[in-house]
């Protein structure tokens, strides 16, 4: 039988385990101070709700349920789909269903929180799992733009307490470029290339975009006219030049002036009008965080306003933005990151007869350390080499002399 883990998931080690229990923590002692509730709902949806979602590339990543006994054996008789259910890709969809079914229960706005696993058939590569942990706060039933401005600020609170700093909260419109494509003259079904192509700005730069857009036989007029306005350094007003007065401006201008106002010296919030982002659903706001030394988004989210009202028939305003759990712990892990207030680790090693005694002697040790009880082992001395390689950093002997001794 193979040891090794299912392609795209992998084992966590003891070191690791605790790092995430620690992040897991804090980040929920920081939402539930700001008043978000913590829910759960099933790894199974139903494969019509997946499928509906408009969850961009996500769909074609669904990891399927097959159908059991006799509607297995129709299924594949009449051609027809032989999965009803399947695991979910992301926590959105799910907490869509959730609420529709739930919210007379519940307050409103409601202010929910989720950290679960998430699964993607995805193509394993490094930093892409097929199963991962996602960690999301949402905010249902609040059209304005307080909603966007509280999930960043309590999501950068959440940040700053796992020790990351100099963050850059990049923010930005699916309305603003939807009006500006518009008025270059971008026909709208032009607009999924566009938005595909803009999101490798920092990448390939504007040469590489542009190469891309006249290859896809797009009006070079046009594309330079929106590359002249991504580059500016004021992007924004130049793109409110071109669009008039939207409501979409004023909003993104006072999510961004509070965001800066609460962030300080902490972290900065600034307009990006290349960020798109993947998923279909987002109607309104979208956002992203970046780490300095870190390749890629660390969060993003955005506003999501019309994926409720298709369980319910009833379009409620919905933002939510999510961590990327596991990048973070990577970045923690890579920097040598110390859980701060991490009580101290210590081993109470005992011989034949001596395991009440032990026992006895841990639980006292367990005021002040967290102690575990082992055998005597043949060979002591590679023993508590391991020992001191899991993070414990004291030993005691039971029947030597001396009490409680570092680790050497």
């Amino acid at each position: 039988m193979k040891t090794t883990p299912v392609k795209g998931t992998r084992d966590i080690l003891p070191r690791e385990s605790r790092l995430r229990d620690y992040m897991q923590s804090e980040i929920l002692r920081v939402y539930r101070a700001a008043g978000f509730e913590r829910i759960g709902t099933p790894v199974l949806e139903d494969i019509g709700n997946l499928r509906q979602s408009e969850g961009g590339e996500n769909l074609g990543l669904i990891f399927k349920v097959m159908k059991r006994g006799e509607k297995l054996e129709k299924a594949l008789s009449e051609g027809g789909d032989p999965a009803d259910i399947g695991l979910r890709y992301d926590l959105t969809l799910p907490l869509a269903r959730f609420y529709a079914m739930n919210r007379a229960k519940l307050l409103s706005p409601f202010k929910v929180i989720q950290i679960d696993r998430a699964f993607r058939a995805e193509q394993p590569q490094q930093g892409r799992l097929r199963e991962f942990y996602q960690c999301d706060i949402d905010i249902l039933g609040d059209e304005s733009p307080n909603a966007e401005t509280e999930l960043l600020a309590v999501t950068a609170r959440a940040l700053l307490t796992l020790g990351l700093t100099g963050f850059t909260i990049k923010v930005n419109d699916r309305r603003i470029l939807d009006a500006l494509l518009g008025a270059l003259g971008f026909a709208t079904e032009e607009y999924p290339a566009v938005f595909v192509a803009a999101d490798k700005l920092d990448k390939v730069g504007a040469s590489g975009v542009r190469a891309e857009l006249l290859e896809k036989g797009l009006g070079e007029e046009k594309v330079d006219a929106l590359l002249g306005i991504l580059e500016e350094s004021d992007g924004l007003d130049a793109a409110e030049k071109l669009c008039g007065d939207l409501p979409a401006f004023s909003s993104l201008r006072d999510i961004l002036r509070v965001s800066r106002d609460l962030a300080g010296d902490d972290y900065n919030a600034v307009f990006d009008l290349t960020l798109v982002r993947g998923q279909g659903y987002y109607t309104g706001t979208v956002f992203e965080i970046s780490v300095p030394g870190f390749g890629g988004s660390v969060a993003g989210g955005g506003r999501y306003d019309r994926m409720i009202g298709k369980f319910c028939g009833e379009d409620v305003p919905a933002v939510g933005f999510s961590i990327g759990f596991e990048r973070i712990c990577a970045i923690l892990l890579e920097r040598g990151f110390s859980i701060p207030g991490e009580r101290p680790r210590a081993a109470v090693l005992y011989k034949a007869g001596d395991f009440p005694a032990a026992c006895a002697r841990a639980e006292a040790l367990r005021e002040n350390f967290d102690a575990a009880v082992y055998a005597m082992p043949k060979k002591p001395g590679p023993f508590i080499a391991r020992l001191a390689e899991n993070g414990y950093g004291f030993i005691q002997v039971i029947g030597r002399d001396g009490d409680i001794r570092p680790i050497s």
